[in-house]
């Protein structure tokens, strides 16, 4: 084992160092622990031994302990094996990934698709391929993170517009076709992950078509929670076809892990030999590919599930407005409850741990200082008492605080 006394001056004087990052964090109220649940995912938590009503997951219709999920995988493993011990391009693509990547094209009514190791990837591998010097990329000032880190990754310039604004992002458009370049891709989020609101994506496409821009859009949050079926924002919108780039995750609805691109089969050309997080990962392991087939299985002939996560969603969100918490700008089941500081935040997730609820504390860098709030997602597996559960907890607990 290596001690403090035998470390070398230079490991002590990084450890030193980000020591007093951490106390910086500390100060503000923005260093918290991990939460280590000792139990599955569920509408229902254990953590610490005690069981606790979870509102902090993205499992919006608990797919990840359905039964067909949990039996694909099963009968995977035991097929196929525990991996696939090679990326994809070499020795890593088996019959089971072809058949994900076909169901998602038809899930998103594409041509063609391509799973990456996870969402961040994808956005990463995408942006990062397709776009080079001479290109640029406008994007929604409140874009997701692995969105802004695969515009750093390119040399292509970028142009922000004011989070959802259709006039600015013509603004932005009129500005890149004006500088004459190659490739102009314009971003969004379908929902934004941290205020719940749904992109104005039939005024963004329409202003893109009139600059000769691509649309991208990353349906994280919107797969698995509208459209038809859950087919997402561009369904909800009616823009098939119209949308070059349909970003999604296979770890929120969808309930088991990874990220894919719905789009032409020449994209999915091109990424199979430019996206270097697709060319330098490890395939997905076969049971989470068998899962992730079974879950859309379960999309498509289930309606249920939505409808479920929908009617919580409209009680749990009246609940909060009739206590008197701000809400936000959210329109979907991603609930913020504004705090102002990030102290505020923290504290109040606290106390709702106390009253049995984990919901967890948001602060900078995740959003922006002076705008904490606990985000909560309610789910289609909670039931009606354990909502007001909740919400008994946050009255109480918002009441303490001043908050209400």
């Amino acid at each position: 084992m290596i001690t403090e006394t035998n470390t070398s001056p230079a490991v002590q004087a990084l450890d030193a160092s980000l020591t007093e990052d951490l106390e910086g964090l500390k100060r503000d109220g923005l260093y918290r622990p991990l939460r280590v649940l000792e139990s599955a995912q569920g509408p229902e938590v254990v953590i610490q031994g005690k069981r606790l009503i979870s509102l902090s997951s993205n499992n919006y219709l608990g797919l990840n302990t359905h039964p067909r999920l949990v039996e694909a995988a099963e009968r995977a493993a035991a097929e196929w094996g525990a991996g696939t011990g090679a990326v994809r391009t070499i020795a890593g693509t088996q019959t089971l990934h072809e058949e994900l990547e076909r169901r998602l094209a038809e899930f998103k009514h594409t041509e063609a698709s391509l799973t990456f190791g996870s969402g961040y990837t994808v956005n990463v591998g995408v942006i990062g391929s397709m776009l080079e010097q001479g290109d640029c990329v406008v994007s929604d000032k409140l874009n997701h993170a692995s969105i802004i880190d695969g515009i750093r990754l390119t040399k292509a310039d970028r142009i922000l517009y004011e989070h959802v604004d259709v006039d600015d992002a013509e603004r932005a458009l009129s500005e890149a076709k004006a500088k004459g370049y190659r490739r102009i891709l314009l971003t969004t989020d379908g929902v934004f992950s941290m205020d719940g609101d749904i992109a104005p994506l039939r005024g963004l496409v329409e202003r893109a078509e009139q600059y000769g821009a691509a649309v991208m859009v990353d349906d994280a949050h919107a797969t698995g929670v509208l459209g038809t079926n859950g087919r997402g924002t561009t369904d909800h919108f009616g823009l098939h076809g119209r949308v070059a780039l349909n970003i999604g995750t296979l770890s929120k609805a969808i309930g088991v892990v990874g990220g894919y691109v719905c789009a032409s089969q020449t994209v999915r050309d091109h990424l199979i030999h430019k996206a270097r997080p697709f060319l330098f990962s490890s395939s997905h392991p076969p049971a989470v590919v068998a899962a992730c087939i079974a879950a859309v299985d379960v999309l498509e002939t289930d309606d249920e599930l939505i409808a479920r996560l929908w009617d919580n969603t409209r009680h749990f969100k009246e609940g909060l407005r009739g206590l008197g918490f701000d809400l936000g700008r959210s329109e979907t089941p991603i609930t913020p409850v504004m705090c102002g500081e990030a102290t505020t935040a923290m504290q109040l997730s606290d106390l709702l741990l106390e009253r049995g609820i984990f919901a967890q504390g948001i602060g900078f860098p995740t959003v922006p200082r002076g705008q904490a709030r606990i985000r909560t997602i309610v789910t289609a597996t909670h039931t009606r008492q354990q909502l007001d559960r909740a919400l008994e907890a946050f009255a109480d607990a918002g009441t303490k605080l001043g908050l209400r």
